[in-house]
């Protein structure tokens, strides 16, 4: 394991920053009680990155996570649902744009490091924004991942949860409605710079790919069985058929922590069947663990780290075994829901 890792583990109440150095880990603890909700790293300024929280807006931080401060986003009643930064550098930028999704939906945009702020809402006068609605809060949805195109920065895919995965082609003056076929609960959505035009989709109603930006969906299931309610996903750096998901039978095995269920399943490129193959070796037992959050290193092939209410646990071997952070884990946070992870060399 390299020197130079630094991983943002977003809980419940409190944000977990860690940085691997020669003798273990580092964990600093931060943002406490701000219900932290999403978080994500600038690429062209590795040291900068995003924290947005349910009810307390959008912080930023210089030195990778050690301090904080606040942004001028004005979240007032609303709260941050996802958040996401481009990944392609521009040329004489000093920062990337920024993408801050929001319940009730609609965006805000940001290219000077969060100093000032653009709404985006045209994607609420689509057809479909009649029907959306979030189950829990049924009055209601929100913005549940944003993904920028690693491939194409004009491209912006939008998860609205529940009822509606979105696209715009033109950097978000514009939106064109969901597909026949295409998946209706979608939690995490992924681009892969060595697949252009594949979108791979873990939603509610299952695992989902499409090979032609969304505009055609094929929802591939076997070997989940019954869990076919998926919300994690992550795929290798260097290998876009090696895929990694968390999986559960439905929502209430997910989330609710009397009764939870979950798992973690792969796909590699090297074993020539399509099907996922439960992956245990070294992860907590399924009951009483919290469906996981799973990312994969942005530069060192074949490794993925995984967050759970159990800890964080990483993978060397494109998800086949699990080793457990060597890091102090508190009883609180067995109780707690983990809502996102960010990895940066």
């Amino acid at each position: 394991m390299t020197t130079t890792t630094t991983i943002l583990a977003s809980m419940q109440t409190t944000l977990l920053v860690l940085e691997s150095t020669k003798d273990g880990w580092k964990v600093h603890e931060c943002l406490k009680n701000v219900n932290p909700s999403s978080v994500a790293f600038d690429p062209l300024r590795p040291d900068r990155a995003y924290c947005g929280t349910f009810d307390n807006g959008l912080w930023k931080t210089d030195d990778k996570g050690q301090s904080w401060e606040k942004t001028s986003l004005n979240t007032l009643g609303s709260s941050i649902m996802s958040l996401s930064v481009c990944p392609i550098k521009r040329i004489n930028e000093e920062f990337n744009k920024i993408f801050v999704g929001m319940e009730p939906s609609l965006i805000f945009t940001s290219i000077d490091g969060g100093k000032s702020w653009e709404k985006v809402n045209e994607f609420n006068k689509l057809p479909s924004s009649s029907t959306w609605s979030f189950p829990p809060r049924p009055w209601t949805h929100h913005v549940r991942w944003i993904e920028l195109d690693v491939n194409n920065e004009n491209n912006i895919f939008l998860a609205i949860e529940a009822g509606a995965l979105i696209k715009s082609i033109d950097g978000g003056r514009s939106w064109i409605d969901k597909v026949k076929d295409g998946p209706y609960d979608t939690h995490t959505l992924r681009t892969h710079e060595n697949a252009p035009q594949r979108l791979y989709s873990a939603a509610g109603d299952g695992y989902f790919e499409s090979l032609d930006y969304g505009n055609t969906w094929k929802r591939r299931v076997e070997g989940l069985g019954s869990h076919t309610y998926l919300y994690g996903l992550a795929v290798n750096h260097s290998d876009p058929q090696n895929i990694v998901v968390s999986a559960a039978s439905n929502a209430w095995k997910s989330h609710a922590i009397q009764d939870l269920e979950t798992f973690i399943y792969r796909r590699n490129s090297d074993e020539k069947s399509n099907e996922w193959i439960l992956s245990s070796d070294g992860l907590p037992e399924p009951k009483g663990t919290v469906i996981s959050i799973v990312e994969s290193n942005p530069k060192n092939k074949d490794e993925f780290y995984c967050l759970n209410n159990r800890g964080i646990f990483y993978s060397s071997d494109s998800g086949k075994s699990w080793t457990s952070l060597d890091i102090p884990w508190y009883k609180e946070y067995n109780l707690q829901h983990p809502w996102a992870l960010a990895v940066i060399e």
